[in-house]
């Protein structure tokens, strides 16, 4: 018999280091554009119609210099957004890569097929075995060239993210000057290419009214606005994250962004650039975009600054009442019209509603 008892050994093991904080984000096919959930998978090797999932650090700066694949992650990340373009995106893919291969940077150009019901998506394939750096993301649905941008940007690898057009328009083969002004000068956060000239559709409608919306985007922001809705810009990528969510599906998307930065002193240098002639078909129809530019610059200074657009029509409300009932009284002593009483209830009405939109901006967390 063995005079000394057993001893239990207990093996134990270090605790695996934990990985920093992920955001999930959640890419789901045959949803509308805007909402929750994006339309059109984001995976390159995703087959169409598969909901494809992407870790994102919720800090952009643990974000690894290395890709899951090993290779290091690129500077630039250009965001091309293509919606029925297979007939000149090869050129826009040539002259964007020639560009970046002869610059310092190295970069990725993220091509995104927005549901083309072209050859927009064969073409782009292509062109993915014969350039090294081109990625492709192919949405099963139209989510218009807002939610193509909002997703390319969320899924950038870079550190500095550009946004152009594929329709030949833009001076593409100038991004890598825009993004020296990025890394050379970090006072900046983004840099536009400021248009000199207007060649799109319905020119004579255009120009008065892009006129008026950057006024009027100029008026409540306090800056000086040269170009409010170019397409060609670049800007740091983690400056951007928090404004993502307030892009809108359209067009508008490059207005947003630009009052979205102004709103949160965020500065923004503007470079002159010529505009050419769109190749192919413009997706831009006047009237309806026009009205919902102006609906956006209203609705993003609201965002943030709601006195601004509430207070001065409330005040004047309630001055040009307080005024009619002066005129009333030494007319008809004693005797308030309905429409005198009437002004002055609205303007104080907008003036409750606008004190009380402005403490639940200053009340709320982040942006």
């Amino acid at each position: 018999m063995n005079e000394h008892p057993e001893t239990e050994v207990i093996a134990t093991t270090p605790p695996a280091p934990t990985a920093p904080p992920t955001e999930r984000i959640t890419v789901r096919t045959g949803e509308l554009a805007g909402g929750s959930d994006d339309p059109g998978e984001v995976g390159e090797s995703a087959p169409h119609g598969e909901r494809t999932a992407y870790e994102t650090p919720v800090d952009p700066a643990t974000r690894s210099a290395l890709l899951e694949d090993g290779t290091p992650r690129p500077y630039v990340t250009i965001v091309l957004p293509c919606f029925n373009e297979g007939a000149h995106v090869l050129k826009e893919i040539d002259r964007i890569t020639a560009a970046m291969n002869s610059s310092e940077f190295t970069y990725e150009l993220l091509c995104i097929d927005d549901a083309s019901t072209d050859n927009t998506l064969e073409v782009l394939e292509q062109a993915a075995r014969d350039f090294a750096n081109l990625r492709i993301m192919p949405f099963r649905r139209n989510g218009g060239s807002g939610t193509a941008r909002r997703i390319g940007t969320q899924q950038a690898h870079g550190e500095i993210v550009v946004w152009t057009d594929a329709d030949m328009t833009y001076e593409n083969e100038r991004i890598p000057e825009l993004v020296r002004i990025l890394r050379d000068d970090a006072s900046y956060d983004q840099v536009v290419g400021a248009r000199t000239t207007e060649e799109g559709t319905h020119k004579w409608a255009r120009v008065p009214a892009k006129w008026f919306i950057r006024n009027v985007a100029q008026w409540l922001t306090k800056t000086r606005i040269p170009d409010l809705n170019s397409g060609l810009r670049a800007f740091r990528r983690e400056v951007s994250l928090p404004y993502l969510r307030l892009l809108p599906a359209g067009f508008s998307c490059v207005t947003t962004i630009t009052i979205a930065f102004l709103s949160n002193q965020h500065d923004i240098k503007y470079v002159e650039t010529a505009y050419a002639k769109r190749a192919g078909v413009s997706k831009f129809h006047f009237v309806g975009d026009a009205y919902r530019y102006i609906l956006q610059v209203l609705r993003m200074v609201m965002y943030f600054d709601p006195l601004k657009v509430l207070m001065p029509p409330a005040l004047w409300m309630i001055l040009l009442g307080l005024g009619k009932g002066v005129v009333d009284m030494v007319r008809h002593p004693f005797y308030f019209p309905a429409s005198t009483v009437l002004l002055i209830v609205s303007g104080m009405m907008i003036a409750s509603l606008a004190l009380l939109s402005d403490l639940v901006v200053r009340s709320r967390d982040g942006v």
